[in-house]
């Protein structure tokens, strides 16, 4: 009988020790993956926007906190930022790039948050995954909107950090718009001109402004 309940606690060990081997495969496997990465932090994130509904009609600025907790930490802000400073990086010393960066992280938060108040349910459709053999890859999402309404076409583009190894966006396109390219011509005139502290100011405004509901 001892045997026999030895075997049984052997087993159930076993079985356990299997079930954790198993998720940290997954876990690995998430973090080595843009597309597996893609799709757990769009489930996150609609879902808490769908679970925080109330709170959001009282508060729009309650998107920047759910844009910082479930998007922000695949963002690259970094090197999107140093893509939109162009030619005008190497004239700027670390601590100037540094303060454009963290205004520019709150300009992403802002800028998220506010086309998210467009979000009205609708389907969200990641293109199945592919092998991905380089350290960048561009995915497909499609917004449903409905029947008689044409889906918005965007695509992420990932980059595997080269310093962490972790998968991180860079950059979106809207119907083929580039936002870093987007940024990047509409404020080399600023940097130009008046340089990169003036163009952090702007920034830092454009981040601070409220997210509104649309009517």
């Amino acid at each position: 009988m001892l045997e026999n309940i030895k075997s049984k606690l052997t087993n159930g060990l076993a079985k356990i020790i299997a079930v954790i081997t198993a998720l940290f495969a997954v876990q690995a496997f998430a973090q080595d993956n843009p597309y597996v990465l893609m799709q757990q932090a769009s489930d996150r994130l609609f879902g808490d926007i769908a679970v925080h509904q109330s709170k959001i009609q009282q508060d729009p600025n309650f998107l920047k906190t759910l844009v910082k907790q479930h998007l922000m930490p695949y963002v690259h802000v970094n090197y999107a930022g140093s893509l939109v400073l162009g030619q005008y990086f190497k004239s700027t010393t670390p601590q100037q790039r540094q303060a454009f960066f963290v205004e520019f992280e709150r300009f992403i938060e802002q800028s998220y948050a506010q086309a998210l108040t467009l979000y009205k349910n609708q389907q969200i459709q990641i293109e199945n995954p592919k092998n991905v053999a380089d350290n960048q890859v561009s995915i497909r999402v499609k917004v449903l909107a409905g029947k008689n309404t044409a889906p918005i076409n965007l695509n992420f583009f990932w980059r595997k950090n080269s310093k962490t190894g972790q998968w991180q966006v860079y950059d979106m396109a809207a119907e083929g718009v580039s936002m870093v390219e987007t940024k990047k011509q509409e404020w080399s005139g600023i940097l130009r001109k008046d340089g990169i502290e003036a163009l952090t100011k702007q920034v830092k405004k454009a981040a601070d402004v409220a997210v509104t509901l649309g009517k």
